[in-house]
């Protein structure tokens, strides 16, 4: 069974973000993962981790202005610079944490522009031979459009061949069933051709984004799935509850404690 991972942006959110650490171990959770640490103090993020006993599945490396539209660089060329930057920015988070994989966004812009393409296939390169030597997988991510119009990554197929050409042992792909199914769907198939390159899994219902326990997937069916291919990594629970997280968490008792 996945190990399921807290999304701490977006779960829990009924106190403080550092007090949602202790609310996710409470509620059985062993692993978190959330968008971006780096408004709190490196050294508060770990303390917060070991005091509950949880493992760091994931972040996202800086992203640039969040709140002004930006959604990464790795897209832009004249952004490369921003790009090396970020990687050092969230190092002493990566060990402080102890996480094993961060995200890399890829910014809006069109992959229709050739000079964008090759922008990206560089940085995505990059940062992958940048944390190699720190132990850490470097995971990309296809977002629907509905979500994020604009998105330079938006196709699976196209993430999956550019994993496949730049053949980086620590390049892996991220895939959120919620963003497969907006845009592709077919769900169990693509899981099954892409689980050799699969280094992340998140979770949430289709359409509307809440928890996992009904609207368009059988979840339980997709969990056994997983099982079935292999999969021992984490699902990271990237969803917004209906009302209160823990009312909503049904779906999730019946695997809290069980191992992989």
């Amino acid at each position: 069974m996945p190990r399921f991972a807290a999304n701490l942006t977006m779960m829990f959110t009924e106190v403080p973000f550092l007090d949602r650490f202790e609310a996710a171990a409470t509620a059985g959770f062993t692993a978190v993962e959330f968008l971006f640490p780096y408004d709190h103090p490196v050294e508060q993020i770990g303390e917060r981790l070991r005091r509950n006993g949880l493992t760091q599945a994931l972040f996202n490396l800086p992203p640039g202005d969040w709140n002004a539209g930006e959604k990464g660089f790795a897209a832009l060329p004249d952004r490369f610079a921003d790009l090396e930057k970020s990687f050092r920015t969230a190092l002493p988070y990566v060990q402080a944490t102890g996480v094993k994989r961060v995200h890399l966004m890829a910014g809006m812009a069109s992959r229709s522009d050739p000079k964008v393409v090759a922008a990206y296939r560089k940085s995505v390169a990059a940062a992958a031979e940048f944390f190699a030597p720190h132990g850490l997988d470097v995971v990309i991510e296809p977002i629907n459009s509905r979500n994020i119009p604009g998105y330079f990554l938006n196709d699976f197929g196209f993430a999956h061949d550019l994993i496949r050409e730049l053949d980086l042992p620590n390049l892996k792909l991220q895939f959120d069933i919620y963003h497969c199914q907006i845009i592709h769907g077919d769900v169990t198939m693509r899981l099954r051709e892409m689980m050799p390159i699969i280094g992340h899994i998140q979770i949430a219902s289709i359409p509307s984004r809440n928890e996992p326990d009904g609207e368009e997937l059988n979840y339980p069916f997709i969990f056994a799935e997983l099982d079935r291919l292999g999969y021992s990594g984490f699902a990271g629970c990237e969803y917004n509850p209906r009302g209160k997280t823990t009312e909503g968490l049904g779906w999730f008792r019946p695997y809290a404690g069980v191992k992989p």
